[in-house]
């Protein structure tokens, strides 16, 4: 039987400690990283913050937090000390933020 060859491509020790498909977005209240949740690896229910309805387990949805502390020394892009900011928005929500102020 022959034998496969191993697939091409970066392996884990390859990669960036903690990379994850994530993007910064520039709006009037800030720098926001945001993260797009397909709802297939949840299992907790979560508050939009911007309807104050129930995120369901399952449902596709962002989760945001702030680029960088605001008011602090940290380096501009230090995006784990802001993950305690982190919030769970409807993507519909997350988008219509600046038109609910």
């Amino acid at each position: 039987m022959p034998r496969r060859r191993p697939r091409p491509g970066p392996r884990s020790s390859d990669r960036e400690p903690g990379r994850r498909a994530e993007q910064v977005e520039e709006a009037g209240d800030g720098d926001w990283v945001v993260r797009t949740i397909t709802g297939a690896g949840t299992g907790k229910t979560y508050r939009c913050p911007g309807c104050d309805q129930e995120i369901r387990p399952g449902t596709p949805h962002v989760v945001t937090w702030p680029a960088y502390a605001r008011d602090s020394d940290l380096e501009p892009w230090d995006t784990d000390s802001a993950a305690d900011w982190r919030r769970h928005w409807h993507t519909t929500c997350w988008r219509a933020r600046n038109r609910r102020r």
